[in-house]
C-alpha cells in the first residue's frame, strides 16, 4: 500500500491555490468561453498580486498559448502556472481517483470527500475519510462541502 504523508496540508494548500486560479481565470473570463486575451491575463495577474509589464503580459501569453491562437484558455492557463507543482504522491492519486471517477459521474455533477474515500480502496492508498474530506475542501470553491466534478477535471488535468 502507498504510505501518504502524516499531514497533507502542503499538498491540500496547493490545491487551494489551484483552485484560486481556476476562480481568478473565471472572474477575468467577461464572456464565459473559457478563454482570456492579454488584457485580461494582465487583470489576471494584477488581482493575485502581481504587476507585470505588457512585456511581461506578452511573454506569458507567448509561452502560455500553446495552440497558438492568440488567447489562453482555462487549461493553458493552468498549465502555465502548474509546471512547477509538486504534489507527491497526492498527484498520482488524484490522477487515478479521477479515472475511477470519471466513469460514473455526468460533468454537472459534484465529488464528495465520502466519494473520493470510496474509490481510494481500489487504489490501495493509506488515506483516511478525513484526508479526503480535506482534499475536496481544499478544492471547494463555494464551501458546500464538494467539488463540481468539471473543476476537479480541471485541477486533475493540469497536474497531468
Amino acid at each position: 500500500m502507498a504510505q501518504v504523508p502524516g499531514s497533507l496540508s502542503t499538498e491540500t494548500e496547493a490545491l487551494s491555490h489551484l483552485m484560486g486560479l481556476v476562480e481568478a481565470f473565471r472572474a477575468f473570463d467577461g464572456d464565459n468561453d473559457g478563454l482570456i486575451s492579454a488584457a485580461e491575463l494582465g487583470g489576471i495577474m494584477g488581482s493575485l498580486g502581481y504587476n507585470p509589464s505588457e512585456h511581461d503580459v506578452k511573454t506569458m501569453m507567448q509561452q502560455g498559448d500553446t495552440n497558438r491562437d492568440g488567447l489562453l484558455s482555462i487549461v493553458e492557463f493552468l498549465k502555465m502556472n502548474t509546471q512547477d507543482m509538486d504534489l507527491g504522491v497526492l498527484g498520482p492519486f488524484l490522477k487515478n481517483a479521477f479515472t475511477l471517477l470519471e466513469a460514473g459521474v455526468e460533468e454537472d455533477d459534484k465529488v464528495t470527500g465520502e466519494e473520493l474515500y470510496g474509490v481510494i480502496g481500489d487504489m490501495e492508498m493509506e488515506l483516511s475519510l478525513d484526508d479526503c474530506q480535506d482534499i475536496i475542501a481544499a478544492m471547494d470553491g463555494d464551501g458546500d462541502g464538494c467539488v463540481s466534478f468539471e473543476d476537479f477535471k480541471l485541477i486533475v488535468q493540469s497536474l497531468l
